[in-house]
């Protein structure tokens, strides 16, 4: 029930807006009227008529409203008309985009100039601004002014002004590096092998007469 209510509720505001969108023309304007008198073409020309308005034509009883053809329109041939209308106040539905032709049919009014024109565009949106064709053009480069200056290329230093080639640098190819393994020590002359061997043989004969003692 509660997403039927929706629906009614959405569906009735949508009708409200249309309608409330809607434009009512009454034919003639307020100082006119559907009559021999009234300036009629000027009028359509002011107007403009969109989908969803509606054509009110208020006439007295020697007039009626005939819907007709383009060819009937202008020849003002009122023997076969589309539609024909005759309450005095009379309300047309603008229910799609087009031409749509109406005269008077009693005889010499539609020559009279009682005949209109109307044709009614899809929306009654204007359409979007264009861009201002005073507006300047943006700004383009002049072929006749001069290339910009490229930056000078850079110099590489000098052999003798870089860091590898200082004299003293620590990344000088002639200095010993930090990281280099030290040098292994030299292997102990032949001296030193014959005194440990004397010293081997005196503790071992030294420790052969304390066991013989015992």
């Amino acid at each position: 029930m509660a997403v039927l209510r929706t629906l009614v509720c959405l569906t009735a505001m949508g009708m409200f807006m249309e309608l409330a969108m809607a434009a009512n023309h009454t034919v003639g304007g307020a100082s006119g009227g559907w009559d021999t008198s009234t300036d009629l073409q000027s009028w359509v020309a002011s107007q403009t008529f969109a989908v969803g308005d509606n054509l009110i034509f208020q006439y007295t009883p020697n007039h009626d409203v005939l819907e007709v053809t383009k060819a009937d329109h202008d020849s003002c041939q009122t023997s076969s008309p589309l539609q024909t209308y005759t309450d005095g106040n009379t309300v047309i539905p603008l229910t799609s985009p087009g031409k749509r032709y109406f005269i008077c049919g009693t005889i010499g009014h539609c020559s009279q100039g009682m005949q209109i024109e109307i044709d009614t565009l899809a929306t009654s949106t204007p359409p979007s601004a264009s861009p201002s064709p005073s507006s300047p053009p943006s700004a383009s480069p002049s072929p006749s002014s001069p290339p910009s200056a490229s930056p000078a290329p850079e110099t590489s230093p000098s052999p003798a002004s870089t860091p590898e080639s200082a004299p003293g640098s620590p990344l000088s190819p002639d200095a010993p590096s930090a990281e280099s393994p030290t040098l292994a020590s030299p292997p102990p002359s032949s001296a030193n092998k014959s005194s440990f061997r004397t010293c081997l043989t005196l503790g071992f004969g030294l420790v052969l007469m304390v066991l013989l003692a015992l």
